[in-house]
Formats: structure tokens, sequence, C-alpha cells
């Protein structure tokens, strides 16, 4: 996560770079904590990179550990699924 946040502040565009971590991030989801969830989904928001598995499955790791999301973090998640055009419902349902 924090790779993909640090290469995304860069702003240079490297889809197939974004293609590797979703897929080298995917299975590991479960291991991310709060911070690293949010780093991941806004690092590829704003570089723009399509990558909605990665999305559906920050959705579902994010859900139950949004007790442990600090204002900023919730602020960035519903921002960087927005950005993307991400629909979360079971997400934001729970955000709400």
């Amino acid at each position: 996560a924090n790779a993909a946040w640090a290469f995304a502040r860069t702003g240079v565009k490297a889809p197939e770079l974004f293609d590797a971590i979703a897929s080298a991030a995917i299975p590991r989801l479960s291991e991310f904590n709060s911070q690293g969830l949010v780093n991941m989904a806004w690092a590829f928001a704003g570089t723009g990179v399509k990558a909605p598995e990665l999305f559906d499955a920050i959705a579902s790791e994010a859900a139950p550990q949004l007790g442990q999301f600090n204002s900023q973090g919730l602020a960035n998640t519903a921002w960087a699924f927005a950005t993307a055009g991400v629909k979360a419902p079971e997400l934001f349902d729970a955000v709400a």
C-alpha cells in the first residue's frame, strides 16, 4: 500500500505497475490495516488506473474495519471510490 501510494504521488502513469500491485494485493488485503486500505484505494483512484476487482476487495475488507478508520480515512476512502467511479453500497451503508 505504501509503495502504491508513494508512486501515485509522483504523478507518473504506470498502469502495468499498478496492475501488478493490484494482483499482488488482492489476496493479501486481509493483512492490511485501515490506513493501508485507504492508501491503496487513494493511490489507484489518484492515478486513474481501473481496478474494479481491487476496489471490490477493498470494500469487503474495509466494511468490518470501519471502527478503526479516522475521519480523514473515511473521507479519503469515499473520495477514492467516487473518483474511481466504483459503487460500493454495502461499504457506504456501513459508513452512514
